[in-house]
């Protein structure tokens, strides 16, 4: 595949309303909920519910304008500060926090925090109170949120950011080190990403994406003083043009003290 005509996503964005719809969506034809949707949250769930992971702060480096991995860490942390690398991820994330007409519908992953349906409401209420700020980060800067200075974090969630960000294995482990720079030493630090994937589709648009494997995803956050201390693959079995990834990997992990 000629990947010269690709985008990447900290150059070009892309529409988040888009990638909402063609790999979170509900929608019959959208091929991707066991990966991107229920391993991810039943990993959440076991992680948080063990009791380890918890405190004030929790700060969430995702792709696009995600929630439903917010849905568990809202039970255990006070605050949630959701940093994005667009403005227009912002937008779309503030239409679901304000409640907007035309709001993308995260119903369908919020069943998977539930009981049963007569929860849905405070559990949805519970993430909108527990995100507090939502805004623009430059992970080219040495304060990536200049010139606001964060509390450090008891831990960092990301989504999928680095393998869209990155460029090569340099890029990777830069963008780790800035994770944990915002960490508290001891702090945890949940990494949810694809593996092998060199491209992803949002609309008419291909993106680059990185393409590294688990051996190297685990050396880079022992590189950079992390201790992991649970990894989860699960191989893709959904059949999709709109990407290539092979795997999804879920790590949680602490910053040695």
């Amino acid at each position: 595949m000629d990947s010269s005509t690709h985008k990447h996503y900290l150059v070009h964005g892309y529409d988040s309303r888009q990638a909402l719809e063609h790999y979170f969506s509900d929608k019959p034809d959208m091929a991707f909920a066991d990966d991107t949707l229920i391993f991810p949250i039943e990993n959440l769930k076991k992680t948080f519910t063990e009791g380890h992971i918890k405190g004030d702060v929790v700060i969430d480096l995702s792709i696009s304008s995600l929630v439903h991995h917010l849905y568990a860490a809202c039970e255990f942390f006070n605050h949630i500060i959701v940093l994005k690398v667009s403005d227009r991820c912002i937008m779309e994330l503030k239409r679901w926090l304000d409640t907007r007409t035309g709001a993308f519908e995260w119903g369908h992953a919020a069943k998977l925090h539930v009981e049963n349906n007569d929860q849905l409401q405070d559990k949805e209420e519970k993430v909108r109170s527990a995100v507090q700020h939502v805004m623009r980060c430059d992970l080219e800067k040495g304060n990536v949120t200049d010139p606001i200075v964060l509390p450090p974090a008891d831990c960092i969630i990301s989504f999928v950011l680095l393998d869209v960000i990155c460029k090569d294995q340099d890029d990777y482990i830069r963008y780790l080190r800035k994770f944990s720079g915002l960490l508290k030493p001891g702090g945890h630090l949940i990494l949810i990403g694809c593996l092998d994937m060199t491209y992803y589709t949002v609309g008419k648009d291909k993106y680059l994406a990185f393409p590294h494997d688990e051996d190297f995803t685990r050396k880079a956050l022992v590189g950079e003083g992390f201790v992991i201390d649970n990894c989860k693959v699960k191989k893709r079995t959904s059949e999709s043009d709109l990407t290539d990834y092979k795997a999804f990997i879920y790590i949680a992990a602490h910053k040695e003290k």
